[in-house]
C-alpha cells in the first residue's frame, strides 16, 4: 500500500491518546481503535508512520512499535491466559538455567554474566531456578514456576504482547522480566541472550546467515524493551504494584 497521508499526529482519544493520519484517527488491522495509554508512546507511533516514504510503499516491518501495539489490542485480549501459558513456560526451561561443562573460557563467561541475573531474579520474584550442566532436561519446582507465572500474569495487555516478543527472542523468561524491569539494557540483555554464539563468532569467524539472524533478535529485543519502557506503569495491569 503507498502512503495516501501527509501528516501524522498523535490525537486524545477520551483518557488515552491515539494517532491519525491528516486527521484521521486509524484503526488496528483487526478494525480496533489505536489507543494508547501514554501519549510518548502514541507519539513513538506517529513518528513511525511520518517517517515512510512520502512517495513509495508503507513498510510495516519499519513500524515494530505500531506492530506491538495492534498485537495488544488485536490479539492478546482474546487469549490471555494462553499467552500468559506461553510466556511463562520459558522459565521451565530457562536459558540462565543451562550451562557449558566445557570449555572453560565458556563456562566461566557463562557463570559471571548469568549468575548474577539469576541471583537478582531470585532475590527480586522470591522463586529460585535450579542450575543444570549439560543440555539434560531438568524439572524445575512447581512452586518456582508458579510464582513466575504469577508475575507474567499482572502484565497488562499491551505488556503482554512486549514481553512476549522479549522472551521468545531471548530464550529467556528472566532475561525478558529483568529488561522489563529496567534492571538489564536491551543491548546487556541481548549480549546475555547471544552469549554462546558470540563467543562461537570470537573462536571460528562470522557467518552471514547466523549475523542476519542475531541482528533480527538485537532489534526485536530492542523495539519490544523501548515499547514496554514507553508504556511505564502500564505495562502492568490496573492496581499491579510496580516493581520495588
Amino acid at each position: 500500500m503507498k502512503r495516501f497521508y501527509k501528516q501524522a499526529d498523535v490525537v486524545p482519544r477520551d483518557d488515552e491518546f491515539g494517532v491519525a493520519l491528516d486527521g484521521k484517527p486509524i484503526r488496528t488491522p483487526g478494525n480496533r481503535p489505536l489507543a494508547m495509554p501514554v501519549r510518548a508512546l502514541a507519539a513513538a507511533i506517529a513518528e513511525e508512520w511520518q517517517a515512510q516514504p512520502l512517495e513509495g510503499e508503507i513498510r510495516p516491518a519499519s513500524m515494530p512499535l505500531m506492530r506491538l501495539a495492534a498485537t495488544g489490542l488485536d490479539r492478546v485480549p482474546m487469549q490471555r491466559d494462553k499467552v500468559i501459558d506461553d510466556i511463562a513456560r520459558y522459565a521451565g526451561s530457562d536459558l540462565l538455567c543451562y550451562r557449558a561443562q566445557e570449555p572453560d573460557d565458556l563456562v566461566a563467561r557463562q557463570h559471571r554474566t548469568w549468575q548474577p541475573l539469576l541471583d537478582w531474579a531470585t532475590e527480586r520474584f522470591g522463586a529460585r531456578l535450579q542450575v543444570e550442566t549439560g543440555l539434560r532436561f531438568h524439572a524445575q519446582e512447581p512452586a518456582a514456576l508458579a510464582r513466575y507465572r504469577a508475575e507474567v500474569a499482572r502484565y497488562s495487555t499491551l505488556g503482554l504482547a512486549g514481553l512476549y516478543v522479549l522472551t521468545t527472542s531471548m530464550g529467556s523468561l528472566l532475561l525478558a522480566l529483568a529488561t522489563s524491569d529496567g534492571h538489564l539494557a536491551p543491548e546487556a540483555a541481548y549480549e546475555a541472550a547471544e552469549l554462546d554464539a558470540l563467543y562461537q563468532v570470537e573462536r571460528w569467524g562470522e557467518d552471514h546467515e547466523a549475523a542476519k539472524r542475531r541482528q533480527g533478535i538485537r532489534a526485536d529485543i530492542v523495539n519490544s524493551a523501548r515499547f514496554l519502557a514507553l508504556l511505564g506503569p502500564h505495562r502492568l495491569q490496573s492496581g499491579a504494584a510496580l516493581p520495588a
